[in-house]
């Protein structure tokens, strides 16, 4: 099948997992072509199976905002005809699903009839969608999917009650190559980051206000008062400054790391001993599953999703948003004992084998071939 793939290709969740499918959808035998603005940042190489192709938009002083809109509309109606596009998988209601929607009916007054699948991933829906200004130009677009999916079914359950919408969705849970996190090479070099009685707590994430990374500090400044250990924090955003300067106020500047943007996330989630996220809103919670799939426990807020992808107990533990004494207080459980810790990373590795790219592709090529009935 010739699948064309439209997605942010930054480094947020829905741009990672958009451009994982594409790789597995290539390795099982599908045609891919990425049409985006530029090529997404985990899509490392091209192969016969997986093109890029960019999205270019004319600087017009006409314009106080460039119509990215139009732009990528265009392009999807000329890739899909050179091409010949058989199914369109946006992800990421805003603009994607809107400017799938307007290609597909150009491409209509040609003859061609293009099915379209939507995938909804989160801040799509609860945040930038809901939005008055954008509220009826998601609903219209989804409704107009021929086939919508969600990551999980806290955001199918949000998506019905935040919008107006006759249109069946379907939860397509996120998943996780787990060959690429066995940590086949030898070293970790985890002396580099950590001393040997040091305890590795890592956190990934963007960095905006949702992720609420003061509470991240909170609970690493009372882990740190119990037990030596050392703070990983990679990504970059708006909070990245707020937390060194609490980090500085906290005398703990020798005992956090900002590492920055990494496209080593494997690598650094060899050496790490336990994950912290500690989100306002998570729609599924990607960075923690892939913590799992390295064998690290999660401590994480109970919001959104994620009850669907830690399992409280077993993987790790839940608790309230900006609970920072219990998240600390289950993180200690976890820490202190090196019995408990092995037991929590042999079965963090355990749960998150229930999403593995053997178990969720499949459901996308099924996805595929109902939207594809749909149309014909």
């Amino acid at each position: 099948m010739r699948i064309g793939i439209v997605c942010y290709p930054t480094w947020g969740g829905s741009g990672v997992v958009a451009t994982e499918l594409g790789i597995e959808l290539a390795e099982r035998g599908h045609e891919v072509h990425f049409i985006t603005y530029k090529q997404p940042v985990r899509l490392e190489l091209l192969s016969r199976n997986i093109h890029f192709h960019e999205v270019s938009i004319p600087q017009y002083p006409l314009f106080q905002y460039q119509p990215y809109e139009l732009a990528l509309s265009s392009k999807l109606v000329d890739m899909v005809k050179l091409y010949k596009i058989e199914i369109l998988h946006v992800h990421y209601a805003i603009p994607h699903a809107y400017a799938g929607y307007m290609a597909k009916k150009m491409l209509e007054t040609e003859g061609i009839f293009l099915p379209m699948v939507t995938t909804l991933h989160g801040t799509d829906i609860t945040l930038v969608g809901n939005h008055p200004f954008y509220k009826p130009a998601v609903t219209f677009s989804i409704n107009k999917s021929d086939v919508v999916t969600a990551v999980s079914q806290s955001l199918k359950d949000d998506t019905l009650r935040l919008f107006d919408i006759t249109n069946e969705i379907d939860v397509v849970p996120n998943f996780i190559d787990l060959e690429k996190f066995n940590h086949t090479f030898t070293d970790c070099q985890r002396e580099m980051m950590a001393e040997p009685e040091e305890k590795i707590i890592t956190h990934i994430s963007n960095m905006r206000p949702v992720k609420r990374i003061p509470d991240i500090m909170e609970v690493f400044d009372r882990i740190h008062s119990k037990i030596p250990a050392k703070l990983i924090l990679v990504g970059d955003g708006p909070e990245k400054v707020s937390a060194e300067k609490m980090a500085r106020e906290k005398g703990l500047e020798e005992k956090v790391i900002f590492l920055g943007n990494s496209s080593e996330i494997d690598k650094i989630l060899c050496f790490s001993d336990l994950f912290l996220l500690t989100s306002e809103k998570e729609s599924f919670g990607l960075a923690a599953l892939e913590a799992m799939a390295s064998g690290v426990p999660v401590i994480s807020s109970n919001t959104g999703g994620l009850p669907e992808v830690n399992k409280h107990g077993v993987s790790g533990f839940l608790s309230a948003i900006g609970d920072v004494e219990d998240m600390a207080s289950n993180a200690l459980k976890i820490l202190t004992d090196p019995d408990t810790l092995q037991k929590f990373k042999k079965q963090a590795r355990e749960v998150a084998s229930k999403f593995s790219t053997q178990n969720i592709v499949p459901l996308y090529e099924a996805t595929y071939e109902k939207a594809t009935r749909k149309v014909y």
